[in-house]
């Protein structure tokens, strides 16, 4: 993220937003962190910063708890037997994806981040991703 771009986010939206990074060192450098801490405030969660990256990061990773699996199952739910199938399959289930769904991901996202929060990062109960 260029300075500039961090300027560019309203006071509001700044509240609002978090930022959630994995612990890669690529990702951890001091000035990275410092720019970071200066947009997001207490709403960073990060290798060395405010909220420490959980232990269990897939946890609170869209992709990982909700969206490989999901694409997953339907796109070999037909057993595809040549790399063209596999490439229809999946453009298709990504693309039958509704913003209805999107907004359950996110509802549960918050409350995975709710969790995450009041445990202080411990690791999460089971917990079955309904729709």
């Amino acid at each position: 993220m260029q300075k500039a771009e961090s300027d560019s986010l309203n006071t509001q939206k700044k509240k609002e937003l978090w930022f959630q990074q994995d612990g890669a060192t690529c990702h951890t450098a001091r000035a990275t962190i410092d720019l970071l801490k200066d947009t997001f405030g207490d709403h960073l969660i990060s290798r060395f910063g405010p909220v420490n990256w959980p232990p269990r990061s897939c946890d609170l990773t869209p992709l990982d708890y909700f969206l490989w699996c999901y694409v997953k199952s339907l796109v070999y739910a037909d057993k595809p037997q040549t790399l063209d199938h596999l490439e229809d399959n999946i453009r298709r289930v990504i693309s039958d994806i509704r913003p209805q769904m999107l907004e359950k991901v996110i509802e549960n996202w918050t409350s995975r981040l709710d969790f995450i929060r009041a445990s202080r990062g411990s690791p999460m109960p089971e917990i079955i991703f309904k729709m």
